[in-house]
């Protein structure tokens, strides 16, 4: 059966590919599902679709941790294990979670390894000395959530540094942005590894809420200083944070 066949007939159509992007628990077991499909050849697309940008953004968001060595990250939704890389190059001890058993089955990183949903840490209240997590908001169910158990397992003074894709506020950068994300990531992702999460991946921003909503829900959950940037004109964005006294 070909791509366009199992498009016709809606009874094959895997939750990613529908044209409504999946909500609450389908949204949850499509994700798992969709980034087991993609682990074995996820760094390698990634590489090549983001022209090695990738781990420019990475060491970015762990230099803005500013945490010092020997100091305890966890790294959620840890794919394949590059941010704990990272991590690990920085004297830092990060612990790779992850919902995908496929992602952490690919780890290559050498850390601790923990299938878990990141909305439900198996951590003890302040117990870590940061969190990182990479282009992974998009995916979660719920930020608001996220964002407060993020304040419950990183100790008052502990850092977070949290990664994902962006919509760049120059609107010809984001003219060819949405080119770029929307028509060649598919085409490539396709080419080698599943097209319809590649497809998937771009239109997931949808899910996103503006920056300043991200920042507002951040101190909210305990987060005072969080603070947004802008890397590489907009195509990513990273939030950081210092955790409130208790």
């Amino acid at each position: 059966m070909t791509d366009n066949d199992s498009r016709a007939n809606p009874t094959n159509v895997r939750p990613w590919e529908g044209d409504t992007l999946p909500q609450g628990d389908e949204k949850r077991a499509a994700i798992r599902e969709m980034f087991d499909t993609i682990a074995p050849r996820y760094d390698m697309v990634n590489r090549i679709m983001t022209f090695r940008l990738d781990t420019r953004w990475r060491k970015r968001a762990v230099r803005d941790l500013r945490l010092p060595p020997g100091s305890i990250v966890l790294d959620l939704a840890s794919g394949t294990g590059d941010l704990c890389i990272d991590l690990v190059n920085a004297h830092l001890r990060p612990i790779s979670m992850d919902l995908s058993f496929g992602m952490l089955a690919a780890d290559r990183s050498g850390s601790p390894r923990v299938q878990t949903d990141i909305l439900r840490l198996p951590t003890s209240s302040h117990s870590v000395d940061g969190v990182t997590c990479g282009f992974a908001l998009r995916n979660l169910t719920n930020l608001n959530e996220f964002f407060a158990e993020l304040a419950r397992v990183v100790r008052p003074g502990g850092r977070i540094a949290l990664l994902d894709v962006g919509v760049p506020s120059n609107p010809v950068i984001r003219w060819g942005n949405s080119i770029y994300f929307g028509k060649i990531v598919p085409f490539i992702g396709g080419l080698l590894s599943d097209r319809g999460a590649y497809r998937y991946l771009p239109r997931s921003v949808a899910y996103l809420p503006s920056p300043t909503e991200m920042v507002a829900a951040l101190q909210d959950a305990g987060f005072a200083d969080a603070h947004h940037a802008e890397l590489s004109g907009g195509l990513t964005q990273l939030l950081t944070g210092t955790r409130d006294p208790l």
